[in-house]
């Protein structure tokens, strides 16, 4: 019986739908977090008579056809680009990337990720760096005699001394654009790396080429709407147990047939 097969599909997909919404409302409040949403697509068809085919019987052609679907998968789980609103904080190494663009960070191998996590830090050597202590590119390193820094919209970094009356340039942000965000993965701790469906990345000064302008003192909330994603839990929830309804129904009607004198 088809049916079996076809609801555990059915199940398999809202249980990962809610996993997707989960993980979303997991992270409502982690900076610069945007929201996931899980994509299905039907399974291929199997068909007993296909449509546009001559009846044997009279030579008419079939309309419609007989065409028995085997189910759903899970076609993609995809990010909603969209920008969070942002928090005031007054914190000097608090930025947050007001349009498109993504801060460059160093890993420790070597290699280059990105993020909109701008809650940044400062080494004991005073450079730069994230919550986890990876460099921002280009390097910027604060002087441990500076008294604060000031950070323009278009990513230059004065320090300001007390014996100065005039501040120090100390380098300037830039920020990383990419042609298909979406295509991005994931590397958790609010990171991601470039694949080949994102494409190359195109950097530039802030407020240039299509890329944002950055807001020192502010951070970008999660884009996840919390009052949406209990509705779709509802939503998910109801499809699982309707899905489980057709397996208990195929099991009884399996049971009746084995009954049958």
């Amino acid at each position: 019986m088809r049916a079996l097969k076809i609801a555990a599909t059915g199940m398999s997909a809202q249980q990962m739908r809610v996993e997707v919404i989960s993980n979303n409302l997991a992270n409502m409040n982690t900076t610069g977090y945007n929201a996931r949403r899980a994509e299905f697509s039907d399974l291929h068809y199997q068909q007993l008579s296909r449509p546009g085919t001559i009846n044997a019987s009279d030579g008419t052609v079939l309309p419609t056809g007989v065409q028995l679907g085997l189910g759903v998968r899970a076609a993609a789980v995809t990010v909603n680009v969209a920008q969070g609103s942002l928090a005031e904080t007054r914190g000097d190494l608090d930025f947050a990337i007001e349009g498109n663009g993504f801060f460059e960070v160093t890993l420790p191998s070597g290699r280059a990720a990105y993020t909109r996590d701008g809650a940044l830090k400062r080494s004991p050597d005073g450079l730069i760096v994230t919550s986890d202590g990876y460099p921002v590119a280009p390097e910027i390193t604060i002087p441990s005699d500076a008294r604060s820094i000031s950070v323009n919209p278009a990513g230059e970094v004065y320090a300001y001394f007390n014996d100065r009356v005039a501040p120090e340039l100390l380098g300037q942000f830039t920020l990383a654009g990419f042609a298909n965000q979406k295509g991005l993965e994931a590397l958790g701790n609010n990171l991601f790396a470039e694949t080949s469906a994102s494409g190359s990345p195109f950097t530039g000064v802030p407020g240039n080429g299509g890329l944002g302008e950055l807001r020192q003192g502010y951070l970008e909330d999660s884009s996840v709407d919390a009052v949406r994603q209990v509705t779709e839990l509802i939503e998910a929830q109801r499809g699982y147990e309707l899905n489980a309804k057709v397996i208990t129904a195929a099991d009884q009607m399996l049971a009746a047939t084995t009954q049958v004198r």
